[in-house]
């Protein structure tokens, strides 16, 4: 970093001689409007707000005015902020820029964290003086996600910079010119990206907005919040959820410098609905047994009823979930005993995820962290689909790959935040992208190359590579032509790096395709690269479930299957998710207790015993782990009970603690988050860091708890009114440093890891988490949360050499299962939300063309799959042959490899 002194108003301070004007005095602190410049796009000079007044050097007293955004930072630069005429210049562009916004700001869903509002108090801009009539607009349906409104438009062309250049949209575009410009699709009709819900921050107006949110409208002020994190996959990303009158509202980005940055995907800011599903346990209860009505208990029958059970039962078996915190699978470990205790996870899976932990301590190259992957400069994706199967994780390797034209700008002194300038520098060249994966990838604009390949032959395409960066690595026999020279490309932009990165994960429940991304990180280790190795894992807390520890789910019900357990408890688990229903079906049936605590109604909920309804994350307390091994921890958002006191919801460790303190004899005491997870901390060598994931209960601020709710906060003597007239105690929290109240601290000049929700004087928008960071676009000032708990170490490892035979002949006709991700419907919970179910496209079945020319089907046809759906086919060329590509989710319990029962609709089109 070159550091640089600038003058501003007389005042004198260094800043980072890379950034522009705007971003460094933004990073001081300092006020300066704008709209078309964004911390993560750099700047275009659209919108002529950040104005302000340069001098030559420190003898020139008349200056000329500048763009902020578009002057260097450079050493001895002055400028003045305060300028007369610049804040005169400032003040016009507001105006004639709100020349055609309609004055809706008490009905506009964007009121009250509205950057246009922020930046118009800012410029002090508060008479109108235009008097004729406005421009106005016809508004596009936009899909279940986007609402559209463009008669708020103020051209900052933020929306089309994102949606296309930094996303790699296609379908949202700028129409006209001048001051007759419509931003939005060729047509009405869904947005095709699966990022287009940052449209809703990254616009600095309501032009895009929230439709789910819509669906139940609250302001920003009214909501409370916590610090979240993303349930919907296992790249951890951090959240800000919020919550009114007992459901969730709306979910926001919460920023963090390293994992997720200013953006989401839209599996997780929309996939929160399965919190506020009417058909979710509430309560206690109790069945006699599958098919028969269900009977309500208090807590306590409940809590007497199951230990009574359990308490006669010979051998208990607990059934973890890689949904589930830390803490709730460590108190079930406690409740059945760590020779009793499943992670839940189906074998292959299981064995692919220690697989993936040992790899990563191992394999020679570091894991870097979802920003770090934006500095690789040559990227091979061996055996995933990142952006189906780990969302947000697609846009840090696009920006990788897009990042070519900052280096080529670096050579010929184009800064990197000069967006337009490198983007016409670019043009179409990248960073190399290789992927190894069967199907269309939405990374296929930027990448290289993709091979479309069956799981064995993405791994010996792996062996390959590896082989040729090092010798000594196992060579692969019986290789055809074309894989040779696709090895020898992606070897030689690999070791042509300077900072090659390798993805891979188990999407295909593959270890061979694992064993050759870690085969190719060392050989890259062993030639001296800087590189990084990525390892993509399927759920929340998939990553730290393994590092728990546990046996698989097929051997949970091997021993219910075999008489040697008699009853079992379930964590917020679907085993029909995960295995063959029959296979489940069985081994339950043999099971004389069933307890499940959950906080879906799912099949394994529907035959249970003892139902007892479990706490989301919105609801509870937690830690997870990401993919990277970082443990971080979610916050309870809003305490059920308070506006629902028929219910009884709590977390899954607090009822698995008072369950075991009742099958142990003893008196139900008081337990705290602090506690379990320093319980959960001492018993597992390999977590022992999760303590320090964030601040204990104990954490103040200036002696204060932290505030849930923004200070203006409203209507709280009277949220409740339906219920009871007095206003009740706001619920109490031991668990965590935050307050169920306005009452505490939510200011920004004490740094602070945990912060529920971005808000400073004047700066409403998600634009406030500026204040909250060391620099722009930086870290936070508290220390960006979490902690790693996986590292690598040092030395090298042997090869591995379980290189896969050669294919041999697959003439017999059968097709076998290759089970794709899907980033809508492809996740249990996030599919039960309607807004996702509304996005998750038609089910298809892909076939290589000559496996549909023997089945008698053609594209558009339509197949059965056994006794489950009709699928429509689609066909692709270069589909690996013998191989049906089917969609995750779409039937529960079908594995990778599985041959496929399959037989001609009737009609034979759906």
């Amino acid at each position: 970093m070159t550091m640089a002194i600038i003058h501003v108003d007389g005042q004198q301070y260094e800043v980072n001689g890379a950034q522009n004007l705007l971003q460094a005095c933004l990073s001081l602190g300092l006020d300066i409007p704008y709209f078309c410049w964004h911390p993560a796009m750099g700047s275009v000079g659209a919108c002529r707000q950040c104005a302000v007044r340069q001098y030559k050097d420190a003898d020139d007293d008349k200056g000329m005015l500048v763009m902020s955004c578009m002057s260097p930072a450079t050493d001895q630069t002055r400028i003045s902020i305060d300028d007369a005429e610049a804040k005169a210049f400032r003040a016009s562009v507001v105006e004639w820029l709100m020349i055609n916004h309609p004055h809706d700001c008490p009905v506009c869903e964007e009121g009250g964290h509205c950057h246009l509002q922020d930046m118009t108090v800012m410029t002090g801009h508060d008479r109108r003086r235009y008097r004729y009539r406005k421009r106005t607009r016809r508004n596009q349906y936009l899909g279940p996600f986007i609402a559209h409104e463009m008669n708020r438009c103020i051209t900052c062309y933020r929306c089309v910079r994102f949606y296309n250049d930094y996303a790699g949209g296609s379908d949202l575009g700028a129409f006209g010119a001048k001051d007759n410009i419509y931003f939005g699709r060729y047509e009405d009709g869904t947005l095709e990206s699966p990022f287009a819900g940052n449209l809703t921050e990254v616009c600095p107006t309501g032009v895009f907005t929230d439709q789910s949110h819509s669906d139940h409208y609250t302001r920003k002020w009214d909501l409370q919040f916590a610090p979240g994190i993303c349930h919907q996959c296992s790249l951890g990303c951090n959240i800000s959820p919020g919550e009114r009158y007992g459901t969730i509202r709306r979910i926001e980005n919460r920023y963090h410098g390293e994992v997720n940055g200013y953006f989401l995907c839209d599996r997780g800011r929309f996939g929160y609905g399965y919190v506020n599903r009417n058909d979710r346990p509430l309560v206690p209860l109790w069945r006699e047994g599958a098919g028969h009505p269900a009977v309500t208990l208090e807590v306590d029958t409940a809590l007497n009823r199951i230990t009574d059970a359990l308490r006669h039962a010979r051998r208990i078996i607990g059934i973890g979930s890689p949904r589930a915190s830390l803490e709730s699978n460590h108190q079930l470990r406690e409740l059945v005993g760590a020779d009793n205790f499943s992670t839940g996870i189906e074998a292959r899976e299981q064995a692919c995820l220690d697989l993936m932990n040992h790899l990563q301590r191992t394999s020679g190259l570091p894991t870097p962290t979802p920003r770090q992957i934006e500095d690789h400069d040559a990227i091979l994706v061996l055996g995933e689909d990142p952006v189906q199967s780990a969302g947000r994780l697609g846009l840090n390797l696009r920006q990788a790959a897009l990042a070519r034209r900052e280096a080529m700008g670096e050579k010929i002194g184009v800064p990197a935040w000069n967006a337009e300038a490198l983007k016409t520098l670019g043009q179409n060249v990248y960073h190399p992208l290789h992927i190894a994966w069967p199907a269309t990838t939405d990374l296929d604009d930027v990448a290289a190359g993709r091979y479309s390949l069956a799981p064995d032959d993405i791994a010996r395409l792996g062996f390959a590579v590896a082989h040729l960066i090092d010798p000594a690595a196992p060579a692969v026999d019986q290789l055809d032509q074309d894989t040779r020279e696709t090895a020898r490309r992606i070897a030689d932009d690999l070791m042509a790096a300077e900072r090659p990165l390798i993805v891979s994960g188990g999407s295909l429940a593959s270890e061979a395709v694992l064993q050759a991304a870690g085969n190719i990180a060392q050989a890259l280790a062993r030639r001296a690269k800087q590189g990084g190795l990525v390892l993509i894992r399927r759920e929340a807390n998939s990553t730290g479930l393994s590092l728990m520890g546990g046996q698989t789910l097929d051997w949970a019900l091997d021993e219910l299957n075999g008489g040697r357990a008699d009853a079992v408890v379930v964590l917020e688990n679907d085993l029909y998710q995960r295995l063959p229903p029959e296979q489940v079906e069985q081994a339950l049936g043999r099971a004389d207790i069933q307890v499940v605590v959950d906080h879906q109604s799912t099949a394994t909920t529907a035959g249970a015993h003892f139902t007892l309804p479990a706490a989301t994350f919105a609801e509870g307390d937690g830690t997870l782990v990401n993919l990277e091994g970082r443990a971080q921890r979610f916050f309870q958002v809003f305490e059920p009970a308070y506006m629902r006191p028929e219910a009884r919801i709590h977390e899954s460790w607090r009822w698995l603690h008072a369950l075991t303190a009742g099958l142990r004899g003893e008196a139900v005491s008081d337990i705290n988050l602090d506690a379990v997870t320093r319980a959960c901390a001492e018993a597992h060598a390999a977590l022992a860091g999760i303590v320090d994931a964030a601040p204990g209960a104990d954490f103040r601020i200036e002696g204060l708890r932290l505030a849930r709710e923004p200070h203006r906060y409203s209507g709280r003597t009277a949220m409740r009114a339906n219920l009871a007239v007095s206003e009740v105690r706001p619920p109490q929290d031991p668990d965590t440093p935050f307050a169920f109240s306005m009452e505490g601290y939510s200011g920004f000049d004490q740094p602070r890891q945990q912060v529920p929700f971005a808000w400073a004087p004047g700066w409403n928008s998600p634009q406030a988490w500026n204040k909250f960071t060391d620099e722009i676009g930086g870290h936070l000032r508290g220390g960006d949360p979490g902690i790693r708990l996986i590292q690598r170490e040092p030395g090298h490892r042997s090869y591995s050499a379980a290189v896969p035979p050669a294919p041999g002949d697959t003439t017999d006709g059968s097709l076998r299962a290759l089970i794709l991700p899907r980033l809508f419907g492809g996740e249990e919970t996030s599919a039960r939300a309607e807004p996702i179910q509304q996005r998750m496209a038609t089910p298809e079945l892909i076939l290589n063309q000559k496996d549909a020319e023997a089945l008698g089907v053609r594209e558009g046809d339509s197949l059965l799959i056994g006794d489950g759906p009709a699928l429509t086919v689609q066909e692709q060329g270069e589909w690996p042959s013998g191989w049906a590509g089917l969609p995750a989710g779409l039937l529960p319990g079908l594995a990778q490899g599985d041959t496929l029962t399959l037989r001609k609709a009737e009609g034979g089109t759906p």
